[in-house]
């Protein structure tokens, strides 16, 4: 298959996920789109991966691309392409689904547990998202889940954390895919947003455990075999 990736900025990439597709022999391509670089034909693609970013789906005046890059996803929906959306890829998701992108009353960034939602149940994600697990977060803005989409889960900072649509559109508001070296890389490049907030962790409590990004890359392994099988 191919499989086509948007990322937003040069130190959040794929993570844990590139080895997985490369080792399957899937066709990865990717628009750097804070590189001005053009974006594919919608049906020249099976999958689009959508990553995370600093910036807000809202801010085209500072980020001209947004202005491509909404519509494009929109018509990878509506194309039946597979699509999964991480942060920000989730709130563009969500956007394009006509539903509302907002800041959440509180940042999360870190180690927090989210709680599955029973809508789940049915899904293709069914089998792969547990009662409750530990996932890395890092955002500010949140989202409504669009119309006709499942919950996913919550966390106690943001009620919102994720939403199936189809069995084939998915946006998920915390990382699953992120790696002790991606995290690193958004620790070095953000950290003017570790404001110690109330659930906002230090640069040591994110990084002091290897563990715990092996724990999340396992399930974001499972959610792509999930999504495969369609």
């Amino acid at each position: 298959m191919k499989i086509h990736y948007l990322q937003h900025v040069f130190f959040e990439g794929l993570g844990s996920i590139e080895p997985v597709l490369r080792e399957k022999g899937h066709e990865l391509t990717t628009t750097h789109l804070y590189e001005d670089q053009q974006l594919p034909l919608v049906k020249e693609l099976d999958w689009l991966i959508v990553l995370g970013g600093p910036m807000g789906i809202y801010d085209e005046a500072k980020y001209s691309w947004l202005t491509a890059e909404k519509p494009f996803i929109k018509e990878a929906i509506e194309s039946n392409k597979i699509v999964l959306g991480i942060c920000l890829g989730a709130q563009l998701i969500a956007d394009a689904l006509g539903a509302k992108v907002y800041q959440n009353k509180h940042r999360e960034i870190g180690w927090f547990n989210i709680t599955r939602s029973p809508e789940v149940n049915g899904t293709v994600l069914s089998e792969v998202i547990p009662d409750q697990m530990e996932v890395f977060h890092w955002h500010g803005d949140t989202f409504d889940i669009p119309q006709g989409a499942k919950a996913i889960a919550a966390s106690e900072a943001c009620q919102n954390q994720g939403f199936i649509t189809n069995n084939r559109v998915v946006g998920f508001q915390f990382h699953l895919e992120t790696t002790l070296q991606s995290a690193s890389a958004l620790v070095k490049n953000c950290r003017d947003e570790l404001d110690k907030s109330q659930y906002v962790q230090t640069e040591s409590e994110i990084l002091s455990d290897n563990q715990r990004f092996t724990n999340i890359n396992q399930v974001m392994h499972s959610v792509l075999d999930a999504l495969e099988i369609l």
